[in-house]
């Protein structure tokens, strides 16, 4: 469900970066800030388990990250 979630997320931020590039900024930083939220809570845990628990937040927020810069570079290379 989770995983759902944050490619629904992803597909969002690509295009709302793809028709309003500066406006995708703010939306794209609160979903970094709340999934950096999540991987500071899964790393309090000790050990390799925190690690576990923080990985997927991590790897979510730089998808996050990924796909606001592409709608923006893919708008950047528009002919018009």
């Amino acid at each position: 469900m989770i995983v759902a979630v944050v490619i629904a997320g992803c597909v969002v931020l690509a295009v709302l970066a793809f028709l309003v590039p500066r406006l995708s900024r703010h939306p794209e930083r609160g979903t970094q800030r709340s999934l950096g939220a999540g991987a500071r809570a899964g790393g309090k845990a000790p050990g390799i388990l925190g690690r576990l628990l923080s990985k997927p937040f991590h790897t979510s927020s730089r998808a996050v990250g990924r796909s606001g810069s592409a709608g923006r570079r893919t708008r950047g290379r528009m002919p018009f």
